[in-house]
Order: structure tokens, then sequence, then C-alpha cells
């Protein structure tokens, strides 16, 4: 039995290079679960390949300007040019359904969602070590050298922030990583604070 009908805003971060994208794929392959993955809006030009409302929403930049007067983002942030945000009228429709929506998602903007969403679960999802940080960044190949010590720099500020977060998973291995978020999200439906108001209309149902 669920005992908390709505659905949980999991908001999964961390440094760049730590295996976010691979970590929440595998999250999905995993059963008995009911994850919906937040979908981000862009005012960029669709790519080749790209699907609309899968890869991203796309819209221009007047109906994503409209949105922001009107608090319509958890966040945003500009690109060289393009708007990319988190558009907060999708992720309550789902959460409305009872699905669990994950938000994958750089440290900075996590802490923007934290800011409006107070009862989100925030994980941070970190490497083993800063070595295997840097390996997996090596092991892109996308990058000189300049840009992974960048790169790394700003992982060490985010190392930091680790506290404004619910939970830290390491991850040392990807399916362990995605077992502990699974165990981490079936946990916090049991939390008194979410299942107590449920519960107590089933007990005075019955007597």
């Amino acid at each position: 039995m669920k005992l908390n009908e709505r659905g949980l805003l999991i908001v999964l971060s961390g440094p760049s290079g730590v295996g976010k994208g691979t970590v929440r794929k595998a999250l999905f392959d995993m059963e008995d679960h009911d994850l919906t993955y937040s979908v981000s809006m862009t005012t960029r030009p669709m790519r080749e390949g790209e699907v609309d409302g899968v890869d991203y929403y796309f819209v221009s930049k007047e109906d994503f300007e409209k949105r922001i007067s009107e608090n319509g983002f958890l966040e945003y942030e500009q690109f060289f040019g393009n708007y990319y945000g988190t558009p907060r009228d999708k992720v309550e429709q789902q959460l409305d359904l009872g699905h669990e929506v994950v938000l994958e998602i750089e440290v900075q903007g996590a802490l923007k969602v934290r800011n409006q969403v107070k009862d989100a679960v925030f994980i941070f999802l970190v490497p083993p070590s800063k070595k295997a940080l840097k390996d997996r960044l090596i092991s892109r190949g996308t990058e000189d050298d300049k840009t992974i010590d960048t790169r790394l720099a700003k992982a060490e500020k985010e190392f930091q922030l680790a506290h404004k977060y619910d939970y830290i998973v390491v991850n040392d291995d990807i399916y362990n990583a995605a077992d502990r978020i699974l165990a981490i999200i079936r946990a916090e439906h049991a939390k008194t604070e979410r299942s107590i108001y449920k519960y107590k209309s089933i007990i005075e149902g019955d007597l």
C-alpha cells in the first residue's frame, strides 16, 4: 500500500563528470518503480534526431521569458544566448499523477530548486575519489587539459555544498549507486511526515 499518493521530486545532482546521466539511466532500467524524467525547456534550435517533449520542450525566447515573468520555472539559466529551465507545470502535473519525477541537474540549479520545493529529495552524487573524477573526465575524451582542470576546480567548490543535500551517494559502481537511490526513494515514501495523514484516514475508517 502506498501511503503517499503524491509523487516525489527527486533532484539528482553532483559535479560534472560524476556520472549523473549514466546513473539516472541505470535507475530507470531497474524494475518496480514509477519514475518519470523531468524534461527541460529550452530556446535553442532543435537538432537533427531530437524530439520535442522527449529531449527538450522547444519554445521561443518570447514564450520562455513570459514563463519567467509568471514564475513558471523551478530554475533556469542562460548559456550562449539560449535559455534552459525546468518548467514548473510539467513537474507538478507528473507529481499529482503520483509519479516520482527525477530531475538531473547541476549543483547551482539544484540549490535554486531547493529554495522553491521544500519537500523534494536532494541527492548529491559523488565520485569515490578526486582521482576517479579526473580519470572519468579524461576518459570522455571531449575536453582539453585546461577545461578538465577548470571542471575539477569547480567540483572542488561544489563538494563543499554537499551539506545542503539530504543524501550523498557514492558512484563507485553505476548499478550500486542506482540501487541506493531507489532505496532512498522508497524510504522517503515511508517517512511519517509524508504518510501519517493517509494512514490516519485509513485507521479511522476502520473504527
